[in-house]
């Protein structure tokens, strides 16, 4: 009999502490939805239509962190509807937000050196990390005579997500088709040899070296001498020598290709 009492009594602890632990969970709950209903942060619905018309590469190219932040941007004002330049669909987004459609001016990265395996000298063989920026911190910039020039290590290779750029011969080569314009090679390159320039661009100096005419003949058969011939036979004024390195003006350049029949060095490139 004491045995059966003692069990009863047991049960129903339990079911009390069942009880008031489940009417404790109910409320709880009744509260959580209450404050997720009040404390809810209203969200644009256009923010995932924008998102829709981005490529989702996340190149950072916008200037943005992501394409989720781009699109955020995009739609509070803070960037325009061509912000992406990775493939952004500008007349899609200015559909959705009802606004006039402006197209991106392409832009596509361009290598400032022509100093290939067979043009530049060498100081010693360097075997190691295929990273120019770890070159560059051994004092010379790496084992090219010429400081100035491109390293061919890849730092470039490695962080453009659309297989634009490729190692041809000690050099890094741009693929104007692939390349979007995203700016991840420019900032990634040590020695500041990559910028973007317009795709409709005609001509380019392959050559980033600021010494003199005699040291840039002796480190490599394809630099810039500065000798200002091209810019003497510009047509336009186009171009300008500055710190012994020729510069073309992209915006007054219209394609004669005078500067490239003239460079002695053959430096200046069709891009």
């Amino acid at each position: 009999m004491f045995l059966i009492v003692l069990l009863d009594f047991s049960l129903k602890g339990v079911l009390t502490a069942a009880g008031v632990v489940g009417a404790a969970g109910l409320i709880i709950g009744i509260l959580l939805c209450i404050a997720a209903k009040k404390l809810a942060v209203k969200t644009d619905e256009r923010v995932e239509k924008v998102r829709g018309c981005l490529p989702g590469s996340n190149c950072g190219g916008c200037g943005f962190t992501g394409c989720d932040a781009c699109a955020e941007a995009i739609v509070s004002g803070a960037a325009p509807v061509n912000a992406c330049t990775a493939g952004g669909d500008a007349a899609a987004i200015a559909e959705v937000l009802g606004t006039e459609a402006v197209a991106a001016e392409k832009k596509v990265a361009f290598v400032k050196c022509s100093g290939t395996c067979d043009k530049v000298t060498f100081k010693y063989e360097y075997r190691g990390i295929s990273d120019c920026r770890k070159l560059a911190l051994i004092p010379g910039h790496g084992e090219k005579e010429c400081s100035y020039g491109c390293m061919g290590y890849g730092s470039c290779v490695s962080v453009c997500k659309f297989g634009a750029i490729s190692i041809k011969d000690g050099v890094a080569f741009v693929d104007k088709e692939k390349c979007v314009g995203c700016g991840a090679c420019v900032k990634v390159c040590p020695n500041h040899l990559i910028e973007l320039r317009p795709y409709e661009s005609w001509y380019g100096v392959a050559c980033s070296s600021h010494d003199k005419g005699k040291a840039v003949k002796d480190k490599c058969s394809a630099g810039c001498i500065g000798c200002g011939i091209c810019a003497k036979f510009c047509p336009i004024d186009a171009i300008t020598v500055v710190d012994n390195v020729a510069h073309i003006d992209q915006s007054k350049c219209v394609g004669c290709g005078t500067c490239n029949e003239k460079c002695p060095q053959k430096v200046v490139k069709i891009l």
